[in-house]
């Protein structure tokens, strides 16, 4: 009997290697490193290599390597997921409450609707056999409505923009877009799973009791993270990975997506520990660039763009346009009646229309509970990096010199700096 191990060897370090390279390469181009670790997952699969030279391919990801890489690349995304909830602060509204909040609803309300005629015209053309409209409807509509957090977060440190007021306020629209969008997709992967609407009723039931139960337990969690940080961080590492896997098989359990408990614990933990942010630091460090590469190319190998008839790239255009239109006019036109000029408001439409790695965990999700097929799931993938690459450089020519929209300048004592002058 072979070795399962020896494959595993060969296939993460390629698939690793060839995600670093293309998050490298884009970063020439100004582009986030998430456009070219999705490219190269998509190149490693059915769409370019398993296209050119299949038995290199099956060489270097064997069918029998495939459920564990799969496995990894997911561990690794309750990661990820678990540290976009770390992340995310809804305190930071302010005095834009208002306007964060218009913006967001917004932001989530019209790409729905757009996504809902959508998905009426898309469904006999790719609905999964045996899956009723309404799971496939709600689905899609969902799935046009999200906004990448982390992505955009990097967009806007890349340019010296995260702490402008443009920053905060996209972040904050952002995050707060992405928290209903998970709410919205619970309740879909509920009505999808779940056999009856009381089934689903129970599984959203269950659900909300164990996000009470999460909140309920955060003084339990901060006492025993302080005491734990008090003696050992790799305490506190082990503590916190333990409860995004726990927090994540209830969730499975209930009938959510186990994504959905790493985020949920993630949101709940405490903040403000230098343990937690030391053992979170070291989560990213590890587990993002060695083991989320294998989340990429998971995806990839259920993108084929050859199996796609010519036909279907007209369904393709229409996706692009209506996700452009719903997110992209949404939060434009939300921002705009808010009382922002318009170059303002363009801004904040571009920044909520890039949609990124959160955007693959969502299709991700409707791919395994069979709300999509392959051939719907590779559209929508080919939206995803189109909006995300496009978000930079639109942003650019948005912002022109605008100071609101453009990094300060350094910060520095002039009379300090004339007498370095001076004394060069």
């Amino acid at each position: 009997m072979p070795d399962p191990l020896l494959p595993l060897l060969l296939a993460v370090p390629v698939v690793v290697l060839a995600c670093q390279a293309g998050g490298r390469a884009v970063r020439l181009l100004g582009q986030p490193p998430v456009i070219g670790e999705i490219l190269a997952g998509i190149l490693l699969g059915p769409s370019l290599l398993g296209w050119l030279a299949p038995s290199v391919q099956h060489h270097l990801l064997p069918p029998s390597v495939l459920p564990v890489t799969s496995a990894l690349g997911n561990l690794a995304l309750l990661a990820f997921l678990f540290l976009i909830g770390l992340e995310l602060d809804l305190r930071s509204l302010g005095t834009t409450r208002g306007a964060v909040a218009a913006v967001s609803l917004s932001g989530v309300l019209l790409p729905m609707a757009l996504g809902t005629a959508l998905a009426s015209a898309l469904y006999p053309h790719f609905a999964p056999p045996g899956v009723s409209r309404l799971p496939f409807t709600l689905f899609v509509a969902v799935s046009l409505s999200i906004t990448a957090f982390p992505v955009l977060a990097r967009i806007l440190a890349d340019r010296g923009l995260e702490t402008t007021h443009l920053g905060t306020f996209a972040l904050t629209c952002a995050a707060t877009d992405d928290a209903l969008a998970w709410c919205l997709l619970t309740a879909v992967v509920a009505l999808s799973t779940a056999g009856t609407a009381l089934s689903a009723l129970t599984t959203l039931a269950l659900t909300a009791a164990f996000v009470a139960g999460l909140i309920l337990l955060r003084p339990v969690l901060l006492a025993l993270l302080k005491r734990a940080g008090s003696t050992s961080d790799e305490l506190v590492l082990v503590l916190l990975f333990a409860g995004l896997c726990l927090s994540a098989y209830t969730t499975d359990r209930i009938g959510v997506h186990p994504a959905f408990g790493a985020f949920l614990f993630g949101a709940v933990a405490p903040r403000g520990l230098a343990a937690v942010e030391r053992g979170a630091a070291r989560i990213r460090a590890v587990v993002l660039p060695l083991l989320l590469p294998l989340f990429f190319v998971d995806t990839g190998l259920h993108t084929d763009f050859s199996a796609l008839p010519a036909g279907q790239w007209g369904w393709g255009a229409a996706i692009l346009a209506v996700a452009v239109m719903g997110k992209w006019g949404g939060a434009a036109c939300a921002a705009r009646l808010s009382g922002s000029d318009w170059r303002w408001s363009a801004a904040v439409g571009t920044l909520m229309n890039c949609r990124g790695l959160t955007e693959l965990v969502v299709l991700g999700i409707g791919l395994r509970i069979e709300a999509i097929n392959e051939q719907l799931f590779t559209l929508l993938v080919i939206m995803t990096v189109i909006t995300t690459a496009a978000t930079a450089p639109l942003l650019k020519r948005v912002a022109g010199d605008d100071p609101r929209m453009t990094p300060p300048p350094p910060q520095g004592d002039p009379e300090r700096d004339a007498a370095r002058e001076t004394t060069g």
